[in-house]
Order: C-alpha cells, then sequence, then structure tokens
C-alpha cells in the first residue's frame, strides 16, 4: 500500500525523496553556510575559522591547526548536517502530510526546533569550545535558522511533492 498525497502523488518515490533531501541539503547548506560565513565575518571571523569551528566539534581545538584540511572536513560536517536536516523533515512528511500542506509555518517551526537541537544537544556533545550565551547572537541564530534552513527545507519538500 502506498501512502498518497492529496493530488494522488505517491509520497514514498524516490525521486521525491531525492528532491526533498538533496536539493534540500545543498541548498540550506549554502544557504546557511553564507548566513554564518557573512554573521561570523562582521565579528572579525573568517570562513576558514568558521568551518575550522564546525570540525572543531570532532577535533577540538586541534582543528584550529588543521589548516584546510579541518576547513574541509567542517564543509563536509555542515553539509552532512544539512542532509540529515532535510531528511528527517522529508521522512517526517511521509507521516504527517500536514508538513507538505503548512510548509511556510511548519519549516519555520522545524528552524526553530532544528536550532534548539543543535545548540542544546549537538554543539554541548561535541568537542568544540563552549560560547558563552548571548541572547542577541541566538535570536540572530534562530533568524537564520528559520529562514536560511527550516523553510528552504519545507518549501523544497512540498515542491517536490507537488511535482510527484
Amino acid at each position: 500500500m502506498s501512502a498518497q498525497f492529496g493530488d494522488g502523488a505517491s509520497l514514498w518515490g524516490r525521486p521525491r525523496a531525492f528532491e526533498a533531501i538533496v536539493y534540500g541539503g545543498l541548498v540550506v547548506g549554502v544557504l546557511d553556510g553564507l548566513a554564518a560565513t557573512t554573521h561570523f565575518g562582521l565579528r572579525d571571523g573568517t570562513p576558514l575559522r568558521l568551518f575550522q569551528y564546525v570540525a572543531s566539534g570532532l577535533l577540538g581545538a586541534a582543528s584550529y591547526n588543521g589548516g584546510w584540511l579541518s576547513f574541509l572536513l567542517g564543509v563536509l560536517v555542515h553539509f552532512f548536517i544539512a542532509f540529515v536536516a532535510a531528511a528527517v523533515y522529508y521522512r517526517a512528511s511521509l507521516s504527517f502530510p500536514v508538513l507538505i500542506r503548512r510548509a511556510v509555518l511548519c519549516g519555520m517551526i522545524y528552524g526553530v526546533a532544528v536550532f534548539f537541537f543543535m545548540s542544546r544537544i549537538v554543539v554541548p556533545l561535541s568537542a568544540t569550545r563552549k560560547i558563552p550565551f548571548s541572547f542577541t547572537q541566538m535570536l540572530i541564530g534562530l533568524m537564520i535558522h528559520i529562514l536560511f534552513i527550516g523553510l528552504p527545507i519545507a518549501l523544497l519538500a512540498r515542491r517536490s511533492a507537488r511535482a510527484h
């Protein structure tokens, strides 16, 4: 038995999964990466250091001495997380079609959920240095996650569901 979207399109189809997950991960990886490098750059950072920070989740402080290799590891980790976020939303949309029908609202909520999951679970469990809490930085992070992670993932999932 195949799950059906409201217009009869199969939710289990491979083209839909490919579009929602691969395109979602690529778009979100680029948008979030640009937002983070822009924001980090305004605070006297460089893209090299930003992605070394991402890699420090695995390598700890040694990532800052890893040059371009730790930068590339950070980029890979960043995109891996983006693909996982898109895959989680896609998989959830199979069981909860409201995620497709109400993509804007659900995408915004998903962006908030991803932010708190990353900042309250993933980062504390990682080897990164702990950054002191800042309400302003939290609001900026929330906006980035809503606009550049949650919304694009949800809208691309809706687009792929309607196309198939």
